[in-house]
């Protein structure tokens, strides 16, 4: 997805490591909601935050990343990625229900 906006930095908006070969474009508010705006952020980031939350709950996070990141799964997460290399990918697994 296009619309990388004007003051990015080559980091992850989620856990803020440098950016790899790969990266995704998130909607901190979903398009289902409204959303417009994309962040860069790694694949593995990206999976983990739709695999955490709703496009409803991530619309109530909104642009603010720091609030996603003091949940207690995305906090466990970001603990377990920081010392990975920008490439770093594994699977994600499925919302558990």
């Amino acid at each position: 997805m296009a619309g990388a906006r004007a003051d990015d930095t080559g980091e992850c908006w989620l856990c803020g490591r440098q950016l790899g070969p790969r990266v995704e474009w998130h909607h901190p508010v979903p398009k289902s909601r409204g959303g417009r705006d994309t962040v860069p952020v790694h694949p593995i980031c990206h999976a983990a935050m739709h695999r955490h939350f709703t496009n409803a709950e991530l619309a109530v996070f909104g642009d603010d990343a720091a609030a996603l990141r003091r949940q207690e799964a995305m906090a466990a997460f970001l603990r377990w990625i920081a010392g990975k290399p920008p490439g770093f990918h594994a699977p994600t697994r499925k919302r558990r229900t």
